[in-house]
């Protein structure tokens, strides 16, 4: 039997507005309004519906590559997709049922952590909180346990692969050097995890794989073709081989124009071959139990060569090569980041045990299964969870969107490009500012986190630190709630509509009076009311707000008439803001 195996990760960071929950226009990725918008378009819809041509350049059939190919998607990403490119995202689902029924019950896709964190450099109960978060996230959106687990940036440690072992995880992908003795025909591998429990750890073919992300296979679908099948050819009719490839979905499309017809055309070339079984690895794995067992290189990542320095340390890895940068801002990045998780956890687990019992991280664990969907769904899950009938709900869901946000604050992107000022660093410097406001206690937690982090300095200009690029570049975008309502009564009075008026804003409800405005956050379910004092061509005045203070917002006319709804209440904003606010698709094809 020669198997063939091709893997996406698809994966882009969380670009959201903390508060809103909205990506904002990204100018960068014109000519769409963002750059999730623009790699959906250029990749991830397209390999939804590809039209593969016959020798006169016409269309044979329309082929869903989800159904053809293993893949894992990143679940804040597909928080995105289904609220912004449903379709594209049905394409996926009905993929991996299809691939569901053609493998006897094994489908295509597979699991990964919540959040894209290096899981080597987590604590334990962090790994146990991403891992349940993700598992409980895939079963309710593809309907099924999942039987895989892609690992962020393939990073592991012994600890990372016993959580997925204890979690009933069957198997695992890493890059071939993450693995001391491969075997020879690409077999995957048993890895004992200890307490009778054993993980497959299933290496991918490094050289096929950097061929395609780099070179230029994902440009010929026939070189391609010929390039995965090369295994089974120097194999023998008698040997069981698996031809095993896994790269960046974003690979086909995105990185490279034409690469997502180049893959439907190849899994075509491939599937006609009869020497050659084109499968998803759990398929693979029930057909043919690993024989031999591996030899773990820990801790490893697809894309560091020092382990998992990339993300913690000056390692020497960089995205340019060449420029003279250091990367020592890394390590004071991080250790801000675990001095604010601290504060945050120790926070939680005491506020927690009064509001949920004995032990609010089972809480934690257990709120993957709700953390993706509406706010009145997930808030009734943690209703039924408090101690008592009487619990302060506001406070309970409040405590749960802080702890999802401390583990935001770790996406992996921050520590893996060249600077302490670039977009990646700065989101989750957002993230932490969402964490102080959440917690109620930024006037303690402030200080601290700030001198953990004034060490990590730009490579540019005056080598600005990260805790003065947070206090100019972020503070600012602090409580968005008033600016938010003071558009909502505006835009409100332009349109001339009847009073009251309720609009959604991302993860805010907003409804409009004649004389208030209240604003409701659907995570936390906490209501912020203003009464509306003064309403002019130049702006709104709103009165009251947290702790009766006074906010004053001005709002150019004109950039309320042009923007679109109310975007402006985040984006196009002029003047100043003074708030006490505490910090707070079908399957086309059954054959490709």
């Amino acid at each position: 039997m020669h198997g063939v195996v091709l893997h996406g990760h698809f994966y882009q960071p969380p670009r959201e507005h903390p508060w809103l929950e909205q990506v904002e226009r990204e100018t960068s990725a014109f000519p769409d309004p963002d750059w999730n918008a623009r790699i959906t378009r250029e990749c991830y819809t397209p390999l939804a519906a590809m039209p593969l041509l016959d020798a006169d350049d016409r269309v044979e059939r329309v082929i869903n590559a989800y159904a053809h190919m293993s893949f894992n998607i990143g679940p804040t990403l597909l928080e995105w997709l289904e609220r912004e490119a449903p379709a594209t995202w049905e394409a996926m689902r009905a993929g991996d049922a299809a691939s569901v029924r053609r493998h006897g019950g094994h489908g295509n896709a597979i699991a990964t952590p919540y959040h894209h964190i290096i899981l080597p450099l987590a604590s334990r109960r962090d790994k146990i909180t991403e891992v349940r978060w993700g598992i409980a996230d895939f079963r309710r959106r593809f309907g099924r346990e999942p039987e895989g687990f892609w690992l962020p940036e393939c990073a592991v440690d012994e600890e990372t692969l016993e959580v997925l072992a204890l979690e009933g995880i069957r198997f695992t992908i890493l890059a071939p050097w993450q693995v001391a003795e491969q075997d020879p025909h690409g077999l995957p591998l048993a890895w004992d995890a200890g307490g009778g429990r054993s993980i497959i750890l299933c290496a991918y073919d490094g050289s096929l794989a950097g061929d395609v992300a780099f070179g230029q296979l994902v440009n010929d679908d026939f070189a391609l073709a010929q390039r995965i099948a090369a295994r089974a050819a120097h194999a023998g009719n008698d040997a069981t081989t698996l031809s095993f490839l896994a790269t960046d979905g974003e690979t086909f499309g995105h990185h490279h124009r034409k690469g997502a017809e180049t893959l439907v055309r190849a899994l075509a070339r491939v599937s006609r071959e009869p020497r050659l079984h084109l499968t998803n690895l759990a398929a693979w794995i029930a057909a043919h139990p690993p024989q031999r067992d591996a030899i773990l290189q820990a801790p490893s990542a697809w894309s560091c060569a020092h382990g998992v320095g990339r993300w913690s340390r000056d390692c020497g890895c960089k995205a340019n090569a060449s420029a003279p940068t250091s990367q020592a801002w890394r390590t004071p990045l991080r250790e801000a980041m675990n001095t604010l998780a601290a504060l945050a956890h120790g926070h939680f687990e005491r506020e927690g045990t009064a509001l949920f019992g004995d032990d609010p991280w089972v809480v934690r664990d257990a709120y993957g299964a709700v953390v993706g969907l509406d706010g009145e769904a997930s808030a009734e899950w943690v209703r039924a969870r408090l101690a008592s009938a009487d619990g302060d709900l506001v406070a309970a869901r409040t405590l749960l969107e802080l702890e999802r946000a401390v583990l935001r604050c770790f996406t992996s992107c921050a520590w893996f490009f060249d600077d302490a000022a670039g977009l990646e660093v700065i989101q989750v410097l957002r993230y932490a500012a969402y964490v102080l406001a959440l917690s109620g206690r930024s006037t303690q937690w402030l200080p601290p986190f700030l001198s953990a982090l004034a060490p990590a300095r730009s490579n540019h200009g005056a080598r600005e630190s990260a805790a003065d690029l947070f206090m100019r570049s972020v503070v600012p975008h602090l409580s968005p709630t008033a600016r938010v309502a003071a558009g909502a009564v505006v835009r409100a009075h332009i349109e001339g509509a009847p009073l009251p008026q309720q609009r959604r804003i991302g993860a805010l409800d907003v409804a409009v009076s004649h004389d208030e405005v209240a604003v409701v956050h659907r995570r936390t379910g906490r209501t912020t009311s203003w009464r509306t004092d003064r309403l002019s061509a130049g702006g709104v005045t709103l009165c009251g707000g947290p702790h009766g203070a006074t906010s004053r917002l001005t709002l150019s006319t004109r950039d309320l008439a042009q923007a679109d709804a109310l975007a402006i209440a985040a984006q196009h904003a002029t003047g100043s803001l003074t708030s006490t606010e505490p910090a707070e698709a079908t399957v086309a094809s059954a054959t490709p």
